[in-house]
């Protein structure tokens, strides 16, 4: 750096010395720090300008927004797959037209719908783990959803399955249970048609109860290409209180009804009667010229 010099003048006194030169400036080792210091910057806006270069290459930034970031007239589109580490808040999340919006964590899944509020109505969530004594058990556990009620409709708006506090309602014309164990009922079922598929059977069966069918009209029993069974342990009831049963049927057999004992008097016939006891017990007799229901009355005890 030059030198400034200048002549300094002590007023009107005369002086036999002649006119002083004063050096100002920088110079010697503070010169070199201050050489060193502007290199030194010199070379951090260098690489400070190579790196947001850099930068700027690598996270794609453009105009239009940065890496799979776009900015529209819409608003913001995303490309590829996106990481969320914290809550994400949006009006509307919709794919490409003609592509798959997918979920993905490696956590669970939480959806919540809100009030003005800010209190959930709605909540959807996908459970990932059991946490028990706070460790983890890994593995899918559920999905729950909570809310007042839930409806799953077709395309054109018919009900297919609501559920809510008070009841479930199926609106399929048709619904199928594929278990091989059925459908189990621990409470009464209320329908007006119970049928199996074609050339399958139907099977209603309580395994440790009773199995009880009632029904302010009747209740049909119909087999229209198979045989049809009725099989308990302790006692099968028919009952009608104001009509009557009726079985219409070309051959009505009773094959395992008690026998009265044989009497020698008479002769040996394979023709027998039915005798009905009291309490209503049925028993087969060997008939006679006039009826033997009353020699088999031991039966009835």
């Amino acid at each position: 750096m030059p030198q400034e010099q200048y002549t300094h003048h002590r007023g009107t006194m005369p002086s036999s010395e002649g006119p002083q030169v004063y050096k100002v400036g920088i110079y010697g080792w503070r010169k070199r720090c201050l050489y060193f210091f502007v290199l030194l910057l010199m070379i951090l806006i260098l690489v400070n300008l190579a790196m947001t270069i850099w930068i700027l290459k690598v996270m794609n930034f453009t105009i239009d927004g940065m890496g799979n970031l776009r900015i529209t007239e819409k608003g913001l589109k995303l490309e590829g797959d996106s990481e969320f580490l914290q809550p994400l808040y949006a009006k509307e999340i919709q794919s490409r037209p003609g592509n798959a919006l997918y979920f993905k964590s490696a956590r669970n899944v939480t959806v919540n719908i809100l009030n003005e509020q800010t209190k959930v109505l709605t909540q959807l969530i996908t459970d990932f783990a059991d946490i028990h004594g706070g460790l983890a058990a890994p593995g899918p556990k559920a999905v729950e959803a909570y809310g007042k009620k839930f409806e799953v409709k077709t395309v054109s708006g018919k009900l297919l399955f609501s559920a809510d506090n008070n009841e479930v309602v199926v609106g399929a014309e048709r619904l199928r249970v594929l278990g091989a164990e059925g459908t189990v009922f621990p409470k009464s079922i209320e329908t007006p048609n119970v049928r199996a598929d074609p050339f399958k059977e139907l099977r209603l069966e309580s395994p440790t109860r009773s199995l009880v069918m009632e029904a302010p009209k009747g209740v049909e029993i119909n087999a229209e290409a198979g045989n049809m069974e009725a099989t308990c342990r302790t006692e099968l009831r028919l009952e009608s209180k104001d009509g009557e049963i009726k079985l219409d049927a070309a051959k009505i057999k009773l094959p395992r009804l008690p026998h009265g004992s044989y009497t020698p008097t008479g002769t040996r016939q394979k023709v027998f009667e039915i005798c009905v006891c009291a309490n209503g017990r049925l028993f087969l007799s060997q008939a006679g010229t006039g009826s033997t229901c009353q020699i088999n009355t031991s039966v009835c005890l």
